[in-house]
C-alpha cells in the first residue's frame, strides 16, 4: 500500500557526515504520478530549515498507517518540478519492497557485522554478529568469555550501507539468552536495553537494504 495525496513521509537523506545522516526530515506528498511521489521540500521540524535536495541523493523514508505502523521504503531524487511552489520527484519504490513494522515487532536479518564489546568488568572484545535487527542482535563468543544471562554490555556496532557509507552505532545490550554450540562457542543473544531512536534507526535501514537485497537475488 502506498501512501497517499497529503500523507507525511519522514525522511533521512544518506551521508557521509554522521550528524548529518541522523537528522530526519518531514514532507507531504503533494502528487502522483506512475512512478513517482512529488514531494515538497523537506523541513526539519524542531528549527524550521529546509533541506535541499539534489538529483541521485538517497533517501530512506518511512510513514504512518493507522495503528502506529511505520511503513519503510528507500528511494532516491529522480528530479524537480516548479509550479506555485518547488516539489521534488522521489521514484515510487516497488510496492512489495515497502516494509511494516509494529511498535514491538521489528525485521531481522542474517548479518555478520563488526560489534565492539566492553562487559560490567572492563573487559573487552571484538567479535561479529549473527544476526541483527531494530530490537537487539546476537553474536558468537569464545569458551573463555563467560558471562551470565542478564548481564549488561556496552557495545559499538559497525554498519555498512549499499551506498558506501558506513555509521558506528552505540548501545547498551542485555543479554536474554547464551547456547552453547557443539563446537564450545557460545552464542549470546542480546535485546537493546538503551539506545536512542536515531540509533536504532541506522540499524533499521541497514536491515531493509539487506532484505531488498535478499528479495532481489
Amino acid at each position: 500500500m502506498y501512501p497517499k495525496i497529503n500523507e507525511y513521509l519522514y525522511i533521512q537523506v544518506a551521508s557521509s557526515d554522521a550528524g548529518e545522516a541522523e537528522v530526519e526530515y518531514r514532507s507531504r506528498i503533494a502528487e502522483t504520478e506512475d512512478e513517482a511521489f512529488l514531494i515538497e521540500i523537506p523541513i526539519q521540524e524542531n528549527n524550521g530549515r529546509l533541506k535541499k535536495l539534489f538529483i541521485g541523493d538517497e533517501l530512506s523514508v518511512y510513514f504512518l498507517t493507522e495503528g502506529g505502523i511505520k511503513n519503510y521504503f528507500n528511494t532516491h531524487v529522480v528530479g524537480f518540478k516548479e509550479e506555485v511552489i518547488r516539489m521534488v520527484r522521489i521514484r515510487k519504490p516497488a510496492e512489495e519492497s515497502i516494509f511494516k513494522i509494529q511498535r514491538r515487532s521489528f525485521l531481522r536479518v542474517n548479518a555478520e557485522l563488526e560489534l565492539a564489546v566492553k562487559d560490567s568488568l572492563g573487559s573487552r572484545y571484538l567479535v561479529r554478529t549473527e544476526d541483527i535487527g531494530g530490537g537487539g542482535t546476537s553474536f558468537l563468543s569464545d569458551a573463555k568469555v563467560c558471562p551470565e544471562v542478564g548481564e549488561k554490555l556496552f557495545c559499538w556496532l559497525l554498519v555498512p550501507y549499499r551506498n558506501g557509507s558506513s555509521e558506528h552505532v552505540n548501545f547498551e545490550g542485555e543479554i536474554v539468552r547464551i547456547k552453547t554450540l557443539e563446537t564450545g562457542r557460545n552464542l549470546l543473544m542480546l535485546k537493546f536495553a538503551a539506545i536512542t531512536d536515531s540509533e536504532r534507526q541506522k540499524i533499521i535501514r541497514y536491515c531493509f537494504e539487506r532484505q531488498f537485497d535478499f528479495r532481489n537475488r
